[in-house]
């Protein structure tokens, strides 16, 4: 069973920038995708970016395309999450989540095809 552990989360002013980082403990991140969602209070968990195994593909959501880059290090297990230029709309409990596969077809953006997430980091934008 995999775990994740998400830290870099914080109090930002809008049009900063964060970089939130996801750890995994388990032997199988090398051939895992990988997700970020955030979740406000009252609302459907939202897809914000994945990224394939290799990190050769990705894919955003459409609120955070040109702000937002995905990325992964194997070597150290960990996945990360550059927002820039955020807005007070960003602010959320994002979440990593992993999918135990080399598929990355087009269900990367539903929380279903992630077989295990983290807890969350909050992060807040002030205007």
């Amino acid at each position: 069973q995999e775990q994740l552990v998400e830290s870099g989360g914080g109090l930002v002013q809008a049009g900063g920038s964060l970089r939130l980082s996801c750890a995994a403990s388990g032997r199988t991140f090398n051939s895992a995708a990988m997700g970020w969602f955030r979740q406000t209070p009252g609302k459907e968990r939202a897809f914000v970016a994945a990224i394939s195994w290799s990190g050769g593909s990705t894919r955003y959501a459409d609120d955070v395309k040109g702000r937002a880059t995905i990325s992964r290090d194997n070597r150290k297990n960990t996945v990360y999450l550059q927002m820039d230029n955020l807005k007070p709309e960003d602010t959320a409990i994002y979440s990593c989540a992993f999918h135990g596969g080399y598929d990355f077809g087009p269900g990367t953006d539903k929380a279903t095809f992630y077989d295990y997430w983290g807890q969350g980091t909050q992060v807040s934008v002030s205007i």
